[in-house]
């Protein structure tokens, strides 16, 4: 029989190396390079049965294939069915990470039961046992008045880990759609690797791609991330998958974001907005108006930015606050935005302005537990950081967009009209946005739009008290 051998592999790249390293060569991790045991199967791969997508593969011209588009399977969870595009694929493969507690389980168990109607629904555990799943369906199923609705027949349950076992089960049951829960308790026992190394999870998404296509079955896949954010386990995990979603958000805050960062069936970085309540995952239709429910009107350090969530125009409430420093370097600290970001914008405050930041600490934060990462919040920031500094309110009724350069100028961003429409939408009278070199796009009605060509000129016109913002 050949000899067992042992190989290490990196767990964020997948990089084979037959000594042990402290650093992987490949992506330069430190301390991802796992022993794993290589058996007779994976030293031979050339006596491994060949596999695929079922049946022989013919070359077809393309001007034979049918080009109908998929016929999606309805979603009753609108913000759910929002981010994938508007309903699950048949024969696709999703991919759901986020952190730990944050709410995956929860909002897939939710959509197994909203779908259960339409068709067979398997959803596979690996990690809770069946007695607790169903007893988070009864929560979550029970109604205001306490009263527990009925659980869907059609939707089974099982524990399992063992993929061969868990295929059989999709065999028998022949579902529409598979939740698996999760990828890293997953395992092939050809395999002797542990549940969870780069190959035991780069081959069971494999399996379980081919399944999904040769059959038709959608396929969710919960995964869980490392401390950095990011998906664990080998990047071609993500290759494999047709979507990739992110359910994000403050483990103290009720918000929850599920954001696209992947989809083969529609738009990116779409965003739908949840709300983490008792009976669970609760769909805010309206969430500029959620973020804004608790704003404090005319106080100082508050500026309201419109960003865009894929093809949503979110209103967020930014917060600025500036207090002298104790310590010989003055703290930067920002939440929701990016560090870099932020002292790109104190830079330009305190060279092309005159503001004594040097001397501040500076504290920047999206309320709701949002994260912004566009640069057409810039303008909101520093204004939040002028109002705090000054002491000196914005006008409540106002919005700032736009992107704010090395030189104190104000440039445009894109999506305009969209950010615009809704800023009015929420009564907004007023908005401050960069001015236009070139009126080719009609920016709408209902709301008056000040152009300025300066950070110093918006700034002068978003302040309460005129001639208080700035030093000239």
């Amino acid at each position: 029989m050949p000899k067992t051998q042992t190989q290490y592999v990196c767990q964020q790249c997948g990089k084979i190396s037959p000594r042990p390293l402290g650093r992987c060569p490949q992506c330069g991790a430190w301390g991802s390079m796992i022993e794993e045991i290589v058996g007779p199967a994976l030293s031979h791969p050339t006596k491994n049965v060949a596999r695929g997508l079922g049946g022989r593969s013919v070359p077809l011209r393309i001007n034979e294939i049918e080009g109908s588009a998929e016929e999606r399977m309805p979603l009753s969870i609108g913000e759910f069915a929002r981010v994938l595009g508007g309903g699950v694929v048949p024969g696709s493969i999703v991919l759901v990470g986020g952190d730990p507690g944050i709410g995956k389980s929860t909002l897939l168990l939710q959509m197994t039961m909203a779908m259960a109607p339409v068709g067979k629904i398997l959803y596979v555990s690996g990690e809770e046992s069946e007695r607790q799943i169903k007893m988070r369906a009864v929560r979550l199923l029970r109604e205001e008045d306490g009263q527990p609705q009925a659980i869907p027949e059609s939707l089974y349950l099982v524990t399992e880990t063992n993929l061969n076992v868990i295929l059989e089960h999709i065999h028998d049951v022949q579902p529409m759609l598979v939740i698996i829960d999760s990828i890293q308790t997953v395992y092939l026992p050809e395999l002797e690797s542990s549940a969870g190394s780069v190959s035991q999870v780069r081959e069971c998404a494999s399996r379980l791609r081919e399944l999904a296509k040769a059959s038709g079955t959608a396929v969710f896949l919960i995964g869980h991330v490392t401390k950095e954010g990011t998906l664990a386990g080998p990047r071609v995990l993500e290759h494999i998958v047709d979507t990739v979603l992110y359910l994000e958000g403050d483990r103290f805050q009720t918000y929850r974001l599920l954001r696209s960062v992947k989809n083969r069936f529609g738009a990116t970085s779409e965003v739908g907005v949840f709300e983490m309540r008792e009976r669970g995952m609760v769909e805010i239709t309206n969430p500029s108006e959620a973020f804004l429910a608790e704003r404090m009107v005319n106080a100082a350090g508050s500026a309201i930015a419109v960003t865009m969530e894929g093809t949503r125009p979110l209103l967020v409430e930014m917060q600025g606050l500036t207090s002298p420093t104790n310590f010989g370097n003055p703290r930067r600290t920002p939440n929701g935005v990016d560090i870099n970001r932020l002292l790109l914008l104190v830079a330009v405050l305190t060279r092309r302005l005159g503001m004594h930041l040097g001397e501040q600490d500076v504290f920047v934060n999206v309320v709701g537990g949002l994260r912004v990462s566009e640069p057409a919040a810039d303008l909101a920031i520093a204004a939040a950081l002028v109002s705090s500094l000054r002491d000196v309110p914005l006008r409540a009724d106002t919005v700032l967009i736009g992107e704010v350069g090395l030189s104190g100028e104000l440039r445009l961003v894109g999506q305009m009209a969209s950010r615009l429409r809704e800023a009015a939408k929420l009564g907004f009278r007023t908005a401050i946005v960069p001015r236009r070199i070139r009126r080719v796009e009609h920016w709408g009605e209902g709301i008056q739009v000040v152009e300025a060509r300066s950070l110093r000129e918006a700034l002068s016109s978003a302040l309460l008290a005129e001639d208080d913002g700035v030093k000239h």
